[in-house]
């Protein structure tokens, strides 16, 4: 659906909002007047993440390939955004669903999962988001009957974004150079940059990943032994140009400056992912950078990372999953 025939139409369902984001020039926070930034506002999704995306995309898969059949219990692992979008969607659609969760996540995650009628399953904190996917692994193990979509394995993850998030950003912002986003399932990465490449083959792909022990809302290591199979699926190590490492402080940084500066109130992944393009930034001499904001910030209030001094906020980080 095209941003023109959306504009002039009452849309069926909530879902038929999901996708066809906005982008905005945010170069006000670039290090360099010939490099431009664009931020692509995921936040703008009807459940609040790029999330809902996927969401959609590995439901509509999984019943059209009758992996999930009608009043059949979905079952995910998730810290939050995928679990809150599959949550709405699922009770939109009439499925029960259990979610597993870190016990260290923020509370407005847990509040929305249950306002959209989750059955939330903690899981110790320390074990953090893989202790989750384990878990989830042995209960889907047991209960058989129940469809476990399995994000961080499921081939509709980064099919979704090679078929609606990459063609947008190309459409909307065909002289883009770099693509730059945050390294988590995976699945945005894979799916758009793969269709970037194929039909813009200079475009760089940049990986954003936290530095190895330590934690950076929405990210993920791949040293920290666990590689998402949609990662080696989509033949990430192939297709990214490189990654670049930020730290906490960096996220929380510049989440700051960008609500500050933009009026974008986002994520800690997003400031991650800015760092990230910042970084990309003073590396090269002219370009235009397109960075996700994953989502907004809404969901983090509770966390003091916006208002708290910034060594408390970065010391909770260390402690608190965001993602």
């Amino acid at each position: 659906m095209s941003i023109e025939t959306r504009l002039n139409m009452v849309n069926d369902s909530v879902l038929d909002l999901i996708g066809n984001t906005p982008m905005v020039d945010v170069s006000v926070l670039s290090p360099k007047p010939s490099v431009r930034l664009v931020a692509k506002l995921e936040n703008q999704n009807p459940f609040g993440s790029v999330k809902d995306r996927i969401a959609k995309a590995m439901i509509e898969a999984a019943e059209k390939d009758g992996r999930l059949q009608p009043g059949q219990r979905i079952l995910e692992p998730s810290s939050g955004n995928t679990g809150i979008a599959l949550a709405a969607i699922a009770q939109i659609k009439g499925y029960p669903i259990t979610i597993l969760m870190p016990t260290s996540v923020s509370v407005e995650r847990r509040q929305m999962l249950q306002i959209f009628g989750a059955d939330i399953v903690l899981t110790p904190g320390e074990e953090g988001s893989n202790g989750a996917v384990r878990r989830a692994q042995e209960m889907a193990e047991k209960h058989p009957e129940w469809c476990f979509l399995y994000q961080y394995g499921n081939d509709a993850n980064p099919r979704a974004h090679y078929e609606t998030t990459g063609p947008e950003v190309l459409r909307d912002c065909p002289e883009i150079t770099h693509f730059v986003a945050g390294l988590g399932t995976s699945g945005t990465l894979m799916g758009a940059g793969r269709y970037l490449r194929e039909h813009k083959p200079d475009v760089k792909i940049i990986a954003i990943e936290p530095p190895l022990g330590e934690r950076v809302e929405g990210l993920r290591n791949l040293e920290d032994g666990y590689i998402p199979p949609v990662f080696e699926n989509w033949n990430g190590f192939e297709l990214l140009d490189r990654k670049r490492v930020v730290r906490p402080r960096e996220s929380i940084e510049w989440t700051r400056r960008l609500v500050a500066q933009t009026g974008i109130f986002a994520g800690l992944s997003s400031g991650a992912s800015l760092a990230g393009a910042i970084k990309v930034a003073n590396e090269i001499d002219e370009g235009t950078i397109v960075f996700i904001i994953c989502d907004g910030g809404w969901k983090y209030l509770s966390t003091g990372a916006y208002t708290d001094d910034l060594d408390v906020a970065e010391a909770a980080a260390e402690k608190i999953i965001y993602f």
